[in-house]
């Protein structure tokens, strides 16, 4: 017997991820994170063994299906959203390849190939047909975009103007303005009562701005440098390594620079019940990076690495990971 599950909307999960924007001389990270399944007491998440760093982001699931019957559902892994070129300071690895996070995934170590759905959004609307019907490349960021903008007729040009859809820019005054939402999802098959491991990969978005955002003798409890201090969980410690290396080096020098990565953690909760054996490993990169993250019984590891282990794990809040690199130009 096989069960099915009711799945959830593609275009719903689609718009689980937005991509913020920050000042000049800043990159945003958008968040990425873990496989999104439609909540469910069946499905239960065994393992997951999680590795971040700046290069790679690598998860081993180990799922088991807990029912008497095989299941079979959508399994998704939403992209970032992605804006036009002249509007985002989103930080993405590769912005002219629809796989722009580079990602992979195999089931039992076997690879296979997800399908990718891609949707353009205008207003909360969705034109996706508007620009296929229109041979408009769906992705904004696309290489020949502009040029099949530019050869569509005058009046639906002023019509998508209004609507949206394109918008002015320093470059042109028929752009693009729609909004980018990607996913890649497959069928997870399920047999009853077994393990089945599901690895992925990708590149994570590293956001990050050009020196500190942040005093390290600042020690008041509301304002943006408290916010700062919350979101990263800096410590006393973290903070006093940070004013000695500044100090030293002098107010006329930008020794410090802050890189960013984040990660959606909560979505493990969708799964039946808590994780049962939940590893992260974080690697810094290099030993003269300074790094900051929440995270309970943290051990470091190796001269770059830390990890965190817990059972029976609720992930409660998304993970974010401050990295303070130094300038080496200064």
């Amino acid at each position: 017997m096989t069960v099915r599950l009711s799945l959830v909307a593609l275009q719903t999960l689609l718009l689980l991820i937005s991509s913020p924007g920050l000042a000049n001389d800043t990159t945003a990270s958008v968040g990425t994170g873990g496989l999104i399944y439609t909540r469910n007491s069946i499905i239960s998440m065994e393992q997951e063994d999680l590795f971040i760093s700046e290069n790679e982001i690598r998860v081993d699931y180990v799922f088991r299906n807990n029912s008497d019957g095989d299941v079979e559902n959508i399994i998704a892994f939403p992209m970032p959203d992605l804006e036009p070129r002249y509007e985002s300071d989103i930080a993405i690895p590769d912005m002219g390849s629809d796989n722009f996070l580079d990602f992979t995934v195999a089931i039992d170590g076997k690879p296979i190939k997800p399908e990718l759905q891609q949707r353009g959004l205008a207003g909360g609307l969705d034109v996706t047909d508007a620009l296929i019907s229109s041979a408009i490349p769906v992705s904004p960021q696309n290489a020949s975009v502009q040029a099949a903008i530019d050869k569509l007729d005058t009046a639906t040009k002023q019509d998508w103007l209004k609507r949206g859809i394109l918008q002015n820019s320093d470059d042109s005054e028929f752009a693009p303005g729609w909004l980018l939402k990607s996913t890649y999802w497959w069928v997870g098959h399920f047999p009853a009562g077994k393990d089945v491991r599901v690895s992925h990969r990708y590149k994570p978005s590293v956001g990050g701005t050009v020196s500190l955002n942040f005093d390290p003798d600042d020690n008041s409890t509301h304002g943006p440098n408290f916010d700062h201090a919350q979101k990263y969980c800096r410590d006393k410690s973290f903070n006093q390594s940070v004013a000695k290396i500044v100090k030293k080096a002098g107010p006329e020098r930008t020794v410090l620079y802050e890189n960013w990565i984040s990660y959606i953690l909560t979505t493990g909760g969708n799964w039946a019940g808590p994780i049962k054996k939940f590893k992260l490993t974080i690697d810094k990169g290099d030993t003269e990076n300074l790094i900051s993250f929440c995270g309970q019984n943290v051990r470091k590891t190796g001269p770059t690495t830390f990890e965190m282990t817990a059972e029976d794990f609720w992930p409660e809040r998304d993970l974010e990971i401050l990295l303070l690199k130094r300038n080496k130009t200064e």
